[in-house]
């Protein structure tokens, strides 16, 4: 088994690394407390090819693999996990465009989206209000119209809703009911048919935009179909296996900043005349947090490792998301316990840390969901 990294997957780490550092960490707690979204920061991320790291060259991507995009977003995430949801999706959606895109499709959305320069972020959109883990059942409709179709329905949970010059959005066609009439669709962002909701009050990731997008009569060319009709679904799927990755790797970097924080704060608080960092308590917390990130890494690298060689990934995805997710939680969690009453309090990291790391437990895909997958896997291989 060969762990080392290439020295290509390391630069991208070491430019995330340092990004995270002098970009998105300092503006980090305004944008939590304001809710403001990170225009600049997002250019900037653009401009170092962080917003297509798997995407060839020929379109404006880094080229660099899915390894490297893990080890980026982890980097990334450390310094604002709400910066980065924006990113990870953009690579998503390019990513989906490289894969099921024609060449028209590949050159006509891939440079504006890449550069910074245009378009600022692309947004995935298949939830719906009334549906969310159960997404073949979704409602917005796509019907035919000569040589467009009209797009009507309402999407939920859309990251960048409102910012993005390009969404990526499933609706079903030709009236088919299910997983089969469901069809993938590019829609720019300024399209007068698409409008964005006003924000929603979250939790955490409060630097990322969340809205829902009312279709009302958009129309939108049959060239921009993404694969032909009923294919949406597969699109979804392939997508989020590849999303999970990402997320696993949010949660790692979400944890990792978590983590460090805590030890710190155990070396530097004193009780009883000492260091909290030599009570056995603390250390035990601090052991399982490292050991639980370590595995986390290396479950997530493995389904990246798949992925950048191109055969089935799927219950390693969920795998590594279920259990980075899971234990970056408990790791958060512990991270507040360790600084005691000053965690609960906005002066202290840890406390975004914790309501950041909440939802990677429940977008792109639940851990119940993630559990499903990897038990259907797991008795497939006994029958």
């Amino acid at each position: 088994m060969k762990l080392e990294l290439t020295d290509e997957q390391s630069a991208v780490r070491a430019t995330a690394k340092k990004a995270a550092r002098d970009l998105l960490a300092p503006d980090a707690v305004t944008n939590d407390r304001e809710a403001r979204f990170p225009r600049e920061n997002l250019k900037q991320l653009a401009r170092l090819g962080l917003m297509g790291v798997n995407v060839p060259f020929q379109y404006g991507g880094s080229e660099a693999g899915v390894v490297a995009y893990a080890l980026a977003v982890q980097e990334l995430a450390a310094g604002c996990a709400g910066t980065t949801v924006a990113m990870m999706v953009t690579n998503m959606v390019a990513e989906a465009i490289v894969e099921w895109g024609d060449e028209s499709q590949r050159s006509r959305f891939l440079p504006r989206l890449l550069s910074g320069d245009d378009w600022l972020t692309a947004s995935f959109c298949l939830s719906e209000p009334g549906s969310g883990s159960d997404a073949s059942s979704l409602c917005t409709t796509a019907r035919r119209d000569g040589d467009d179709y009209i797009l009507d329905g309402t999407k939920a949970w859309v990251t960048s809703g409102g910012h993005s010059g390009l969404y990526l959005i499933m609706a079903r066609t030709g009236g088919i009911a299910g997983a089969r009439g469901i069809s993938t669709f590019l829609v720019q962002g300024d399209n007068p048919g698409l409008i964005a909701t006003k924000p929603e009050d979250k939790m955490g990731l409060r630097a990322s935009t969340t809205t829902q997008i009312v279709l009302d009569g958009c129309r939108v060319p049959m060239r921009d179909r993404l694969g032909n009709e009923g294919t949406g679904f597969r699109v979804a799927m392939r997508a989020l296996d590849g999303g999970r990755i990402g997320v696993s790797a949010q949660a790692l970097g979400i944890a990792t900043a978590a983590l460090t924080a805590a030890t710190r704060y155990a070396t530097e608080r004193r009780q009883f005349d000492r260091r909290i960092a030599d009570f056995g308590a603390i250390q035990d917390m601090i052991a399982d947090s490292a050991t639980e990130l370590d595995a986390g890494t290396l479950l997530c690298l493995r389904a990246a490792s798949l992925k950048d060689k191109g055969v089935p990934h799927s219950k390693e995805a969920a795998m590594s998301k279920v259990f980075c997710t899971e234990a970056a939680n408990d790791i958060c969690h512990r991270a507040v316990q360790i600084h005691g009453g000053y965690g609960y309090t906005r002066d202290y990291p840890v406390e975004r840390h914790l309501r950041d790391v909440r939802v990677t437990r429940i977008y792109e895909g639940t851990s119940e969901v993630q559990r499903i997958v990897v038990a259907r896997e797991a008795l497939n291989g006994v029958n």
